[in-house]
């Protein structure tokens, strides 16, 4: 999520209640998920509400602010959820060769660390990623997508895949056997929009396709699956009154 701000155990945010549950949460926005949420009531998604709060320490961890968020989303909204276990098709992100990296997916003790500027040996862009421990995406000057991050898991890598429905069509959930915590680039070419007219060509490819550059630049494959995933479902939540 975004906009959300913490610093010395504060927390201040201005958002929609469903970007506030998906931060409370630590939801990855799945095809899934995002049906799920679509059945809540629209001011959900675009009404905004500012949150202003304060951690019982200074130090408290992003995990700790959740929790926070959860109470206050009880309290203030009277959420109630839970998650529950649904069996979906899914890809299995596997090593393409046992026990083999990609150039592009390197030990993050390998480059700089966090707290000091530089970029992942990976050999992305220059200065990207610059950002740890959540994935960014942007649009290359050659037209390609490039999506990377420094200081994360795979499991964190698996999710933000997961996010990728209109490409990939399924959650992906991780499967390597790759324990510690990564940098990563990747780039992949934008999939060509359809032709205006039905006669005409669609454009020649000019770069890699996602599943062509997982494997070749992380050394990573996705092999199609069944698996129960966990889905947050909503049992109650209210508009709040004014006060």
């Amino acid at each position: 999520m975004g906009c959300d701000s913490e610093t010395n155990g504060r927390f201040r945010a201005d958002a929609t209640v469903s970007t506030y549950i998906q931060f409370a949460y630590k939801l990855w926005s799945t095809d899934m998920q995002s049906r799920e949420l679509s059945r809540l009531p629209k001011w959900v998604s675009t009404d905004r509400y500012t949150i202003e709060a304060r951690a019982s320490t200074d130090n408290a961890t992003k995990d700790q602010m959740r929790l926070m968020v959860q109470s206050l989303l009880a309290e203030r909204f009277q959420l109630a959820a839970h998650f529950e276990g649904r069996e979906v098709p899914v890809f299995e992100l596997r090593l393409a060769q046992p026990g083999k990296r990609g150039p592009k997916l390197v030990l993050h003790a390998d480059g700089p660390p966090c707290d000091k500027p530089g970029t992942s040996p990976g050999e992305g862009l220059p200065g990207f990623p610059g950002n740890c421990h959540s994935p960014s995406a942007l649009d290359s000057p050659d037209g390609m997508i490039v999506l990377g991050s420094r200081d994360v898991t795979m499991d964190v890598l698996t999710g933000a895949l997961s996010m990728l429905a209109s490409q990939l069509g399924r959650p992906v959930i991780d499967k390597t056997g790759l324990t510690g915590r990564f940098d990563f680039t990747v780039a992949w070419e934008r999939p060509p929009r359809a032709p205006a007219s039905s006669d005409a060509l669609p454009p020649a490819p000019l770069g890699p396709t996602l599943i062509q550059a997982l494997r070749d630049q992380l050394g990573l494959k996705l092999e199609p699956s069944k698996a129960s995933l966990a889905v947050l479902a909503i049992d109650n939540l209210e508009r709040p009154s004014e006060n």
